[in-house]
């Protein structure tokens, strides 16, 4: 069987790939069809992420763990990733720039005789020079009881070591 995977670059104009991946490929497989799709070089850091329906941030799938505790999940199996339930998946290349893809299993298929796998069968729109600016910024900003009046009293501690002739 074959997964028909459309893969959606997170920026403000429509850029995806449609890719065609064997279900026995690993992540590490998808990871390289999707940067070689995206013409990005592939060898910069990169995780997969759970996800649900409305492409929130689930547990982490690194391709390379730097944790002793947390697995690679870079011979991680697609059949063992997707399911009926679980069609998502989130993928974050370039930590430091972090270009964000949305990737959703869109069919399963027979494998074509004589076609090579991973399977690019469809672009659309143009990768940008550099990765969009993410902000962390919350909805509501944080206050925390009493921030400043404790800012008005380290002003003031601060003023009165001024003063003084210690050196």
């Amino acid at each position: 069987m074959i997964y028909r995977i459309r893969v959606i670059l997170d920026v403000k104009e429509d850029v995806l790939r449609d890719i065609e991946i064997d279900e026995a490929a690993t992540l590490e497989d998808l990871h390289h069809a999707v940067t070689q799709a995206f013409g990005f070089l592939g060898n910069e850091m990169a995780s997969f992420y759970s996800t649900n329906d409305e492409w929130e941030q689930g547990d982490e799938m690194p391709l390379e763990s730097m944790d002793v505790e947390q697995p690679n999940y870079s011979e991680t199996l697609l059949n063992n990733v997707f399911s009926v339930d679980v069609h998502k998946l989130l993928y974050i290349y370039d930590f430091l720039n972090l270009w964000t893809f949305f990737i959703e299993l869109m069919e399963v298929g027979e494998l074509i005789v004589g076609t090579n796998y991973p399977n690019l069968i469809h672009a659309e729109g143009e990768v940008p020079e550099e990765a969009p600016d993410k902000s962390f910024e919350s909805e509501t900003p944080f206050k925390e009881e009493g921030f400043e009046d404790n800012l008005d009293e380290e002003n003031q501690e601060q003023q009165d070591y001024d003063e003084s002739d210690f050196y």
